[in-house]
């Protein structure tokens, strides 16, 4: 009966660890592959005080290029940019200041078919670090335009959207165009299959999800995983051939040709 115990708990053992990539010590973070073939990465924030932060370049980078010079212990790519003025197309917030305007970026703000959407663009979702006067720190999904959660300052912020949970706002923050009950346009390829990256918060921890070129997803099915997963909020980040991540364990790229794109910012764990 002993034997068939310890062969059990032994099964157990070898079972858990082809699903979890890294849960050693202190280690803030572990890397867990979904049974939809989706990595999720779940990084414990107590552990992780102040080391969560967006990273930006000014001229654009390979996710696996940021891991190497910022020698963080995870890098994963985040808000939307335009490829070819190098801009971005997300805000983002370092240490209270905003290091990136979209409202910067004359490609955006001067494209006449864009100008009656605009509202919807520049108020897309975020990923929000807050901060009350002792040093707390809360993590938040909400839209660009909402108001800080009261008693705290905003410490830090990406941008890129859509919402996914608890609402996908695929037409609010124009990612859908419909008219008549039909769509007529989409951004970001949301209603195909395609790499994607998200990010959600659950009891005031952080998850990334990574939904790789092996295993593309709609932003409507992402939202459904991130539901699956117990969210409270979730949000999406760039997808398609930007979808990246690198650490230790795992490296990750989404262009077909094995190469990682060059993108403008990033969520970086020192």
């Amino acid at each position: 009966m002993m034997k068939k115990f310890f062969i059990f708990i032994f099964s157990l053992f070898i079972f858990s660890q082809s699903l979890a990539f890294a849960k050693i010590g202190s280690c803030p973070y572990e890397i867990i592959q979904d049974p939809d073939n989706v990595y999720v990465v779940e990084i414990e924030t107590s552990k992780a005080k102040n080391k969560l932060k967006p990273y930006y370049v000014k001229e654009l980078k390979t996710n696996r290029e940021v891991y190497e010079e910022t020698g963080a212990r995870l890098v994963v790519n985040a808000g939307f940019f335009d490829p070819n003025n190098q801009k971005s197309v997300s805000y983002v917030t370092i240490d209270g200041q905003v290091v990136l305007n979209p409202q910067n970026n004359e490609n955006l703000m001067g494209n006449e078919a864009l100008q009656p959407f605009l509202d919807k663009i520049l108020n897309r979702s975020e990923f929000r670090v807050l901060e009350d006067e002792k040093g707390k720190l809360l993590y938040d999904i909400a839209q660009h335009n909402d108001e800080i959660k009261e008693g705290y300052t905003l410490k830090h912020s990406i941008q890129a959207g859509p919402m996914l949970f608890p609402d996908l706002k695929l037409q609010e923050e124009f990612f859908i165009l419909v008219r008549n009950g039909k769509v007529i346009s989409e951004s970001a390829s949301s209603l195909h299959k395609y790499a994607r990256t998200a990010i959600g918060v659950r009891d005031n921890n952080v998850y990334l999800f990574i939904a790789t070129k092996e295993a593309p997803m709609t932003l409507e099915e992402l939202a459904d995983l991130t539901r699956k997963w117990g969210m409270e909020k979730a949000m999406a980040f760039d997808g398609g051939g930007s979808t990246s991540f690198d650490s230790q364990e795992l490296h990750i790229v989404s262009e077909k040709d094995g190469t990682g794109r060059r993108v403008k910012s990033f969520l970086i764990l020192k």
